[in-house]
């Protein structure tokens, strides 16, 4: 029985996994639909097709790869998914570059409305739990960094490395990109006469063998009303802010050269978003849709970055159009395109292989596992 139900569990996790990426293909396709654009095939889904039929020049089809999904539009890309599907040998037409913007413009609005959708949604949840764990300690593991520093319960965490946190998912962030360097940790301490005062400590952030995170091995305070980790607040505008907020932190980590490389170790690929959504739902489902809110806005956000391939590019593209009233040769920009797409898939697959190896590091962990794996959630 248990089989099924994580089974069902699972499959959930693939549809809403591919919602997330469908809903934004699907509005590149409507938009290119509504401007009356070439589009040549719509997919729910990659790789060779299960069902498809042809409804007037557009062809719909369900793919074998259950992970999201693509829109053949060469009149706005003309090689995008040619070089991964070999579809459409059609020729790109001359359009309006404000055409070109409102298609490629569309995929990440689509995100952003989905996201708005479940932020309001979980605010008028009966049952959804709401509220963030505060950096205050709850615990300290004997002999780890944060006791060798002199770190104890009750100690209030202001700030990790100079960047001011106001909670345990603050921290959490802030300890991963300190990469494992002696990092200063500014924090309250009451005394025994009830006041606060404030001191540092400098703490290095040890690696787990097993999982790979950068731990100070402590445990955080316990919340009786059951903190949400995807749900920080009721207030739908806190829930979107609260995701873009941790989205622009990571981007500053990669682009910061001090916390670069310690930032693109903690990334992780579509096996850890896989992972994240699994967990999620099956701890609270109302969780898991919040998960989904965060994987929408970070989908939004990162494929308008201005990188060939990505909507951004796109849109880049179009802009130089408009400044230089010159195209970029279609040539060039589709030598350009395929370039960061192979990258792009290099940079996945990378990913992948490393989330894989991390998996099964957790799973066939032989060892004395401590006490902070079973609460990794909480513990940094």
């Amino acid at each position: 029985m248990e089989i099924l139900v994580t089974i069902g569990y699972i499959a959930l996790c693939v549809f809403l996994f591919s919602l997330a990426i469908a809903i934004h293909e699907f509005g590149h396709f409507i938009v290119a639909l509504k401007l009356g654009l070439n589009v040549e095939r719509f997919s729910i889904g990659f790789g060779p097709a299960i069902w498809k039929r042809k409804i007037g020049r557009v062809e719909y089809r369900v793919s074998w790869i259950p992970l999201g999904g693509y829109v053949s539009i060469p009149d706005v890309d003309p090689e995008g998914t040619k070089a991964l599907e070999g579809g459409g040998a059609t020729k790109r037409l001359e359009i309006p570059v404000w055409k070109e913007i409102a298609v490629a413009f569309a995929g990440p609005a689509m995100n952003i409305v989905l996201a708005v959708l479940l932020a309001v949604g979980l605010s008028l949840w009966p049952g959804a739990r709401f509220g963030e764990l505060a950096a205050e300690i709850g615990s300290v593991i004997e002999g780890g960094p944060a006791d060798r520093a002199g770190m104890k319960p009750g100690d209030v965490v202001v700030s990790v490395g100079g960047k001011a946190v106001r909670t345990w998912t603050d921290m959490m962030v802030e300890v991963q990109i300190s990469g494992g360097k002696p990092t200063p940790f500014v924090i309250e301490r009451k005394t025994d006469g009830g006041a606060a005062s404030s001191l540092t400590l400098t703490i290095a952030p040890e690696r787990d063998g097993m999982t790979g995170a950068y731990l100070i091995k402590t445990f955080s305070v316990t919340n009786e009303t059951g903190a949400a980790m995807w749900i920080p607040g009721r207030s739908p505008l806190k829930q979107l802010a609260w995701d873009a907020g941790s989205i622009f932190r990571i981007l500053k980590g990669l682009v910061t050269p001090k916390e670069a490389r310690a930032t693109a170790g903690a990334l992780g690929g579509p096996v850890m978003i896989a992972e994240n959504i699994y967990r999620s739902v099956r701890r609270d489902f109302a969780d898991g849709l919040g998960f989904l809110r965060y994987l929408n806005v970070n989908l939004a956000v990162l494929n308008l970055l201005p990188i060939p391939v990505l909507d951004g590019g796109l849109i880049l593209f179009a802009l130089i159009a408009v400044v230089f009233r010159r195209r970029v040769p279609e040539k060039t920009s589709a030598t350009i395109s395929t370039c960061f797409m192979y990258l792009l898939i290099g940079l996945m697959a990378v990913l992948v292989f490393k989330d894989s190896v991390r998996t099964w590091r957790i799973h066939t962990w032989k060892g004395d596992v401590h006490e902070e794996t079973d609460q990794s959630a909480e513990d940094r």
